[in-house]
């Protein structure tokens, strides 16, 4: 933004941020920075090199930003999203129709897809900090540079109508005479209307309703907005005058300028011709693709979109139809050292969104040619001046093959010539009363120029030659780093190789191993079936070396039981070994007395009824601590000595619980006999 781009207004800017709170909740806040245009005949006016407008910072809230916006009519309203003044649609319209004649809301970074408002500001050298009151500062700033667009809801026409400003009454006897001489009225007003618009060379259609003694309405269609017209709103006596914009169908964004950046252009000649345009910092700004367009469409398209630097192709050669477009330009010429790959073309445009091949590859050309110059783009704007157009230097370089120094000292020369400030600027001016130079004076002078801007020159070639020479060692040690990283990688690949292999190794011979072992189950289980066929009086053998055998039953239960009978046949004089003894009923027990079983062991207690009946039925119960029970797969063991010593032990107890029951059974006898002696005497 230049001195003169500030001086230029009339009115002042207005730059907007939230501050505090949603627009979508109660009473947001916003930071306001007003922009106030500085007059040269003000003798408090800044210096060129100062400040470029008064400025005043603020928080108001949104009702009192909108009684300054009617009352200053600000020329622009910049914010970096439209939305942060309303929460939906219909409110941004309402908004944009509450705005001053001539006021009008700028979105600062961008249409519908703005770019962040840092990466806007750093491309026009605007200040930026992440506060809201520096953001409002920097759209405040972009707007006067006319940098933006133009968010609008309403068309270029404008409708102003002229009608009755009070109804025509139900009738008496003054009716007709009343309602004639406010279509009369109407009539007149209508005449003045269009007389001015004619006046103003307003191009304009008229649409009348004709009345009794003149005209109920008329409407005029105006090519023009309302600040451009010589009418207002007005209501004065018996007729009125509306003046509205014609409303669009939605939300549009029009840019402030049409502005014609240096871009980069990659174009895919063919059948189908298509072409790029992208942004000195990287971002794409559109594509084009067409069968039937010449090269003359093609080149009108592309002047559109901004001014070329650097033309850039996906194919080594460059083809003729580019290099034309190239020279057509004058830009620099970008190709590949070979063609582009397919997967890379479609990996660098993976974020942007084309229509067809063609138009990827010209992208691509594009993108790779911005990659390939982003560093010199870089140095390029570190060594330009804050006041002159980075772009402009860019260009100089890139396209006219020159030094930084000798752009940057052309475009300052102009703008020495431009502002006529050569004496500020250090530039002596020609002193009438100095004596003329000779001809070979003036070769001396241009010529130590020329030594001095080649020795700039020469000093920035070192420099670059010395950062280039930086980065091939960067590049060398990046090499070697990774050459060792791929024979570190090899190497464990190898060792992964080996390591599959002995993995492959073990795990064939666990397979076998566990097929050797389902074989050798099988064989155990046939010789345990010999063995039980070969010793089916296992009591014979057990009694040879003083055990007893037994035979487990895994609860106390009928399926148990069975179980246990179909598995060893449950007979008399068996010891039967109750894993589970609890939870068994009178049946239970009374189906393991019928195989009159020589001792029952039991692990756990028995209830009460099986208890009473194994009692009744002699079986001797005892308890697995007392006699151990020692078991191989099916087969089970108890050491006999322990065994007769625990059924001894049950007997002597038992006898003394078959006491105490005769003796309570006598008990009960006698009491009950007792009683029946007791009854005869009391009745009589």
């Amino acid at each position: 933004m230049t001195t003169r781009t500030i001086r230029a207004r009339d009115r002042p800017v207005f730059g907007v941020d939230v501050h505090s709170g949603d627009v979508r909740g109660d009473d947001p806040s916003y930071a306001l920075v007003i922009l106030d245009p500085v007059d040269d005949d003000d003798p408090d006016a800044p210096d060129v090199d100062g400040p470029l407008a008064r400025v005043t910072r603020d928080v108001v809230s949104f009702r009192k930003l909108c009684r300054l916006i009617d009352d200053r009519n600000p020329l622009y309203v910049a914010t970096d999203n439209a939305y942060e003044l309303a929460a939906n649609k219909n409110e941004l319209v309402g908004f944009l129709r509450s705005l001053p004649d001539g006021t009008r809301l700028v979105q600062v970074t961008g249409a519908e897809r703005p770019e962040p408002l840092s990466r806007v500001a750093s491309r026009h050298g605007i200040p930026y900090g992440k506060e809201p009151m520096k953001e409002a500062e920097a759209s405040a700033r972009l707007a006067a540079a006319n940098v933006g667009h133009e968010v609008t809801a309403f068309t270029n026409e404008t409708r102003v109508k002229v009608s009755r400003g009070r109804s025509t009454g139900k009738g008496g006897w003054s009716q007709d005479r009343y309602t004639r001489r406010i279509h009369g009225n109407v009539r007149k007003r209508t005449r003045q209307v269009q007389s001015k618009l004619k006046e103003a060379n307003l191009d304009f259609e008229r649409d009348v309703t004709e009345k009794y003694g003149g005209y109920a309405n008329a409407t005029f269609t105006v090519e023009a907005r309302p600040e451009e017209i010589p009418v207002s709103n007005s209501r004065a006596g018996d007729v009125r005058v509306e003046v509205e914009r014609e409303r669009r169908d939605g939300i549009e964004y029009e840019p402030l300028v049409q502005r014609r950046d240096r871009v980069i252009v990659g174009i895919d000649p063919g059948t189908t011709t298509a072409a790029a345009v992208v942004g000195l910092d990287g971002t794409v700004h559109d594509l084009f693709s067409s069968r039937t367009a010449d090269t003359a469409d093609v080149t009108e398209w592309i002047i559109e979109q901004g001014r070329p630097i650097i033309v850039a192709a996906d194919v080594e050669p460059m083809p003729e139809t580019v290099e034309k477009f190239r020279r057509s330009f004058d830009a620099a010429g970008w190709r590949p050292t070979t063609d582009l790959p397919v997967d890379e073309k479609l990996h660098r445009t993976r974020e942007t969104n084309y229509a067809n091949d063609h138009e990827r590859d010209a992208l691509a050309a594009a993108l790779y040619a911005y990659d390939d110059h982003e560093d010199q783009f870089e140095r390029i704007a570190a060594k330009t001046p804050p006041r002159l157009d980075r772009e402009a230097v860019i260009a100089g370089v890139v396209a006219g093959g020159a030094s930084v120094e000798a752009v940057v000292e052309d475009l300052s020369e102009d703008d020495r010539n431009g502002s006529g400030n050569g004496e500020a600027d250090g530039e002596s001016a020609t002193d009438p009363t100095e004596p003329e130079r000779t001809e070979e004076e003036e070769t001396i002078r241009r010529l130590r120029e020329r030594v001095d801007r080649l020795e700039s020159h020469a000093a920035s070639l070192e420099a670059d030659l010395d950062e280039r020479d930086d980065r091939i060692a960067d590049l060398e040690g990046k090499l070697e780093e990774a050459k060792r990283e791929e024979r570190i990688e090899a190497r464990t690949r190898r060792a992964v190789s080996r390591l599959e292999r002995e993995t492959d190794r073990l795990e064939r011979e666990r397979d076998e191993a566990r097929e050797r072992a389902d074989e050798l189950e099988g064989k155990v289980e046939t010789l345990k079936e010999l063995w039980r066929l070969d010793h089916s009086n296992f009591e014979h053998v057990a009694a040879d070396r003083g055990l007893a055998s037994v035979k487990v039953a895994e609860q106390f239960t009928l399926d148990a039981l069975e179980a246990a009978d179909e598995a060893y046949g449950l007979v008399a004089g068996d010891v039967v070994y109750l894993r589970d003894a609890s939870g068994a009923g009178r049946r239970t027990a009374e189906r393991l007395a019928e195989t009159d079983p020589r001792a029952v062991i039991r692990d756990g207690n028995l209830s009460e009824v099986a208890d009473q009946v194994l009692f009744d039925h002699d079986v001797p119960v005892v308890p697995v601590d007392a006699v151990p029970v020692r078991e191989v797969d099916e087969l089970a063991v108890a050491d006999e000595a322990t065994l007769e010593a625990a059924i001894d032990d049950w007997e002597s107890r038992a006898e003394r619980r078959r006491k105490a029951e005769k003796q309570e059974h006598l008990d009960r006898i006698i009491s009950e006999h007792r009683a029946g002696r007791t009854l005869p005497e009391t009745e009589e």
